[in-house]
């Protein structure tokens, strides 16, 4: 179900169709990291405690990055699911991911070497626009992984890394903002397309 599409207007949907620039996010991680709620709260603007981990949703919002209008449609995975066929899928058509674990859970942490080898494979390259994102950044007192481990694995992977809070707002639209600008370093769209202009994917770890 995409309860996010129902949130967007018909003017904003259908005033930019010809010229936006659209981004395929995904949002990947473990269960239980807050991969539901951080894409709520940047969609919706309201934090959602308790989710069901086993659905898969996916959202649109209509967002301006650096004066360019960009239409974001954004792939909530389950972080329960078993089946390799699909997550090989949505790895293979998503351009941009969000690498979410928890600081409270060390296992969460552990688990995206996993997920990065995946996505590598499945696409084929090394260079592929992702952000490491360390959630639940405002129970500090719960915290189990430190933002040094953060940064030292963000280092390793040759990408951005940011901890995020959904339930205080904290970096949310920053993670989101910063895939489409990796999506736009490594996929430029070029101006002489005139009104065709090449699509771009993000997928949200």
């Amino acid at each position: 179900m995409n309860r996010g599409h129902r949130h967007l207007s018909h003017s904003m949907a259908g005033g930019y169709k010809s010229t936006m620039r659209e981004y395929k996010l995904v949002v990947l991680g473990s269960g239980g990291v807050g991969k539901s709620a951080l894409t709520v709260q940047f969609v919706q603007g309201i934090f959602v405690e308790k989710y069901d981990p086993t659905i898969e949703d996916s959202y649109r919002k209509q967002v301006e990055v650096d004066g360019q209008q960009c239409m974001l449609e954004i792939l909530d995975t389950a972080g329960t699911e078993q089946f390799t066929a699909m997550r090989d899928l949505y790895m293979k058509n998503g351009q941009g991911f969000l690498l979410v674990y928890s600081i409270t859970a060390q296992s969460t942490f552990n688990d995206l070497q996993d997920l990065r080898e995946q996505i590598l494979r499945v696409k084929d390259t090394n260079d592929v626009p992702m952000l490491l994102v360390g959630n639940k950044c405002d129970l500090e007192d719960e915290r189990v992984v430190g933002k040094d481990q953060g940064t030292n694995l963000a280092r390793q992977f040759n990408c951005g890394f940011l901890e995020t809070s959904a339930k205080s707002k904290i970096n949310v639209n920053e993670i989101f903002h910063d895939l489409v600008r990796l999506i736009n370093k490594k996929n430029p769209e070029r101006k002489d397309k005139g009104r065709k202009k090449s699509n771009a994917s993000c997928i949200l770890l």
